[in-house]
């Protein structure tokens, strides 16, 4: 079994779903009003290098880069304009999903959660380290070539709303990673290949991309 990421330690990871429009539309899904959150188990999360694990359960698995927000401080009911301040940095994260079975089943828990489907990391870099959050890029290659490429401006909800308002849903404890959406440009991969996510001024993330274990 791939290692845990020893960057993080999340009592749980909170994801953003259609958060910018292009995705959703590419997808075939309307914009939505608010934000639209699932969860990830922390048993999905592996560190850079670690092998994504294609299930033999799906038949399309696919990459979504995304821009990680790793909570410094608990957060609880927070208004939009102090929820930042909570945050401890911002890391690289790669929201792998088995296409096929979000199709299929009536919620996203099978197709966001098998083991391996959270890569994260190289590093939790402090939010005074970077540009403000809305000048904040990610973007994903696979095998070198690039598919997707998304700015924070482009959000449909921003970092700040985001996180003020999961921490009126739940509380957002200390550890705890969120996961702000992915720009379009998702796409299936495939035993051999080698997914990278870089967010500048944060790192590369980089994950061999293996075949269903047996």
């Amino acid at each position: 079994m791939a290692e845990r990421n020893a960057l993080l330690r999340p009592t749980k990871i909170v994801c953003v779903g259609r958060n910018y429009a292009e995705h959703a539309r590419e997808l075939g899904n309307v914009v939505p009003d608010r934000p639209l959150l699932f969860l990830k188990p922390p048993s999905a999360l592996i560190g850079p290098d670690a092998a994504i694990v294609l299930p033999q359960e799906s038949t399309r698995v696919e990459h979504e880069g995304e821009i990680g927000v790793v909570l410094g401080t608990r957060l609880r009911k927070a208004r939009e304009e102090d929820a930042l301040a909570a945050a401890a940095g911002i890391v690289c994260v790669n929201d792998v999903t088995a296409r096929d079975l979000q199709k299929s089943d009536a919620q996203w828990t099978r197709a966001k959660g098998f083991d391996t489907f959270c890569p994260a990391g190289p590093a939790v870099v402090t939010l005074e380290r970077l540009p403000v959050w809305r000048d904040l890029e990610v973007i994903c290659r696979v095998n070198g070539v690039e598919r997707q490429h998304g700015h924070a401006s482009d959000m449909i909800f921003g970092i700040p709303f985001l996180l003020a308002y999961v921490s009126h849903v739940m509380t957002l404890e200390p550890g705890d990673l969120v996961l702000t959406g992915s720009p379009s440009g998702v796409g299936p991969l495939a035993p051999g290949d080698v997914v990278e996510v870089e967010i500048p001024g944060v790192g590369v993330l980089r994950n061999p991309v293996t075949g269903p274990a047996g």
